[in-house]
């Protein structure tokens, strides 16, 4: 197996690759994308996914407008402060201005606890969870397929506690949950930790996100979870009376993923050829095609073809065969590596005679010459399990190689230009010197591990004393 790490600059244009593998295309409106249906359907695999674990921990879908009144986005003052530059504001409805300005939800906090205030009552009520699955919109004023549109497509949970240890307990398992579908699903190894202040989601008390390391050596933040304390609480009035028939605000968690795993996926794993799908979340996991050059060895092939889709979808493997003679062998063999499809069946009348057919990893590129037909389906799954392991392996042994530390401004700048990938530098926690790191080198810090060791150092731009290190990088 070929695991070896290469240069951080191997990546090829994400937006380009987007758009010839045939996962989305570019809208009339400035900064939107079209999701196209293999494109929709990692999204959907991804969802389905992530949506049975929601549920697993006890909470419940449902669907709050779109349309949100302005002035809900003004009751919590540093909510408005963070969303308003991205804000897109409905001013005339019906061929009439509107008595108030409606806000084209950029995330929901502000509806959701509105109607909390009205649903929660007792003690009785608490913990209190609604999940969604949505689109929100944010005007980004530069804009990547994937990565940061106009408008994307989300989940978003929220919850309501009777107390902070309980929030800050649920934030920390969504956090959980969403560190098992990178890892196990779309085979990523992200760093897990605490957003500075600076960095921390308008409105919340802290925020806890989970950052990958690209294949270009650019960051991405693929997933946040936020203990939001209780000021939305106070601002929305989410009161309840406790068991002592006293009224306490309640504390509230945030958590959400957006199709900006899909653009993780994408940078996460691609080669030269192009995508390189993690079996879980690979719309077609093993795509069959037919080889044959005489008119008399097409209906035997492509018999045996039928029968090996069949065999596939039975043993639950999502299966497809190419059977367009308008193009070569060659030519398929190059669109399906574009695509990432984890495994290529080929078969030949040759195979036919043999009664073996010849499998190859979209991963490494390795053949697998004389397979059996006999327990084939059964060795497709057993290589779709080791594929979706070594991407795994791969991305991990990528972000270690590529985390260092750095013990001063100079190398820094050095290091991000040549290396990119996660810096481990000392800081003092003063956010004016975490703004000049950003100014001197456009790296910004990602987040201080939850496992991050006790050590003495001193931080590279004032020179006082820092206790712990944190993960910098450039991020998307």
């Amino acid at each position: 197996m070929n695991n070896q790490v290469t240069s951080p600059k191997e990546t090829v244009d994400l937006s380009d690759l987007a758009l010839r593998a045939g996962l989305a295309d570019y809208s009339p409106v400035r900064g939107c994308m079209v999701i196209r249906p293999y494109g929709y359907a990692i999204w959907e695999l991804i969802q389905k996914e992530l949506d049975q674990r929601i549920k697993d921990c006890g909470h419940e879908n449902a669907y709050f407008p779109l349309f949100i009144p302005e002035s809900f986005l003004k009751k919590e003052a540093e909510h408005v402060e963070g969303f308003a530059p991205e804000c897109a504001v409905v001013t005339h409805a019906g061929g009439q201005k509107l008595e108030e300005p409606l806000v084209v939800r950029p995330t929901s906090e502000t509806i959701i606890y509105h109607m909390f205030s009205k649903w929660i009552r007792s003690w009785r009520d608490l913990p209190y969870s609604v999940n969604q699955w949505a689109n929100v919109v944010r005007w980004e004023m530069r804009t990547r397929l994937f990565l940061r549109t106009t408008e994307f497509l989300w989940q978003e949970g929220h919850t309501a506690h009777a107390t902070a240890e309980e929030a800050e307990t649920e934030a920390k398992r969504m956090l959980n949950v969403y560190l098992d579908l990178m890892q196990n699903v779309l085979a990523l190894a992200p760093y897990v930790g605490q957003k500075t202040d600076s960095e921390r989601f308008a409105g919340a008390d802290r925020t806890y996100s989970l950052e990958v390391l690209l294949r270009d050596g650019k960051i991405l933040q693929a997933g946040t979870s936020h203990h939001l304390g209780q000021g939305f609480a106070e601002a929305f009035e989410i009161k309840f009376q406790n068991k002592a028939n006293e009224l306490e605000l309640v504390h509230l968690t945030s958590w959400g993923v957006s199709t900006r795993l899909i653009g993780a996926i994408i940078l996460g794993h691609q080669d030269e050829k192009g995508l390189i799908l993690p079996p879980r979340v690979a719309p077609i996991q093993a795509i069959i095609i037919p080889i044959y050059k005489k008119e008399e060895e097409k209906d035997k092939v492509l018999n045996e073809c039928q029968i090996i889709l069949r065999e596939l979808k039975e043993a639950g493997i999502r299966a497809k065969i190419d059977a367009n003679d308008q193009i070569t062998p060659g030519a398929k063999f190059n669109e399906w590596e574009l695509k990432g499809v984890p495994i290529r069946v080929q078969i030949g009348p040759r195979d036919l005679d043999n009664n073996v057919v010849e499998l190859v990893r979209r991963d490494t590129q390795t053949k697998l010459s004389g397979t059996p037909r006999q327990g084939l389906a059964a060795r497709i799954n057993d290589l779709l399990a080791e594929i979706q392991s070594a991407l795994y392996e791969r991305n991990l042994k990528w972000r270690n190689e590529n985390t260092y530390e750095v013990n001063s401004l100079e190398e820094l700048n050095k290091k991000m230009d040549e290396k990119g990938g996660f810096a481990r530098v000392h800081w003092c926690g003063d956010s004016e010197h975490e703004s000049k790191i950003k100014e001197a080198t456009k790296a910004t810090i990602r987040v201080r591990l939850f496992d991050e060791p006790n050590e003495e150092g001193k931080c590279i731009i004032s020179g006082k004393p820092s206790q712990s290190r944190v993960l910098v990088g450039r991020a998307y």
